[in-house]
């Protein structure tokens, strides 16, 4: 992959939804992410490791433990890492308070910005009625969901060798199904609902794999989106203000620009074997 030439540094970063342990974690975009941010804090909002599918079969190849590693050295250069579970890695909620090399584990927290705002951070599963009232139908959604990450692994493989940059059919065929769109829009109610009951400006989650910066009634929702499908981070710059930052778009920004420059050389090249 193309290599950047200067690190971005940010007060906060915010994390979701990697799912390492499953074959749709994209482990090697996150890798490249870490190597060009770093931050002051980092949280990661649940759903890192997909227990959930570690259970059915085991899957941990060599840029999973990357993952790992990348972030444990950015808590030994002095990050402070907080990991707040979610659903797929809810095993971690019987640890609260606990420290692993560096990386404490909080059921939620609440982070203050730069700027002096609240957000609550959860990982908001407590919100999705499915998973709280129906496990059994849970699973069945999440099988359903590794069959579309396989459509979407193999049509971006496709698209790679005709030259295309990756582009999540996935995402895109749950935000084109009426019932997805309304479920994203009552979560997002659900948890802005829920940050102003906790006196907070704001919430920060994950789960859903739609990242998003947006308001409801005030309140601000900060989704930090996913590394299965759209592969997108939330920072805090250091004035408190939040980025969105969309990773697969600029490897694919990087990618055009490569294979431009490439052309242009070929056809340099030909210009002076001409003259």
């Amino acid at each position: 992959m193309h290599q950047l030439t200067t690190t971005r540094h940010f007060r906060t970063l915010f994390l979701s939804d990697v799912h390492l342990g499953s074959r749709a974690a994209q482990a090697e975009m996150l890798v490249d992410f870490l190597r060009y941010h770093d931050a002051e804090k980092i949280y990661l909002v649940g759903d890192i490791v997909d227990g959930w599918r570690l259970k059915r079969s085991w899957h941990w190849p060599q840029a999973h433990n990357d993952v790992i590693q990348k972030l444990l050295r950015k808590a030994r250069k002095g990050a402070k890492i907080i990991y707040v579970p979610g659903n797929h890695d809810e095993f971690l909620r019987d640890f609260p308070g606990e420290h692993f090399g560096g990386v404490e584990v909080k059921l939620s927290d609440t982070h203050m910005t730069a700027d002096g705002r609240r957000f609550l951070v959860i990982h908001g599963d407590e919100f999705d009625v499915v998973v709280r009232n129906a496990r059994i139908i849970a699973y069945l959604g999440d099988w359903a969901y590794d069959a579309a990450i396989a459509i979407n692994i193999v049509f971006n493989t496709i698209r790679r060798r005709l030259g295309f940059p990756y582009w999540s059919f996935s995402a895109w065929a749950k935000l084109k199904v009426k019932n997805a769109v309304n479920f994203i829009g009552a979560f997002e109610t659900a948890l802005a609902d829920e940050a102003e009951k906790q006196s907070c400006d704001g919430v920060i989650c994950g789960h859903i794999h739609h990242a998003q910066l947006t308001r409801h009634a005030g309140v601000e929702y900060v989704n930090t989106g996913d590394w299965v499908e759209s592969c997108t981070a939330i920072a805090e710059r250091h004035d408190g203000s939040f980025e969105l930052i969309r990773w697969s778009e600029v490897v694919s920004a990087r990618s055009a620009a490569d294979a431009a420059a490439i052309a242009d050389q070929a056809r340099l090249e030909k210009a002076a074997e001409a003259a």
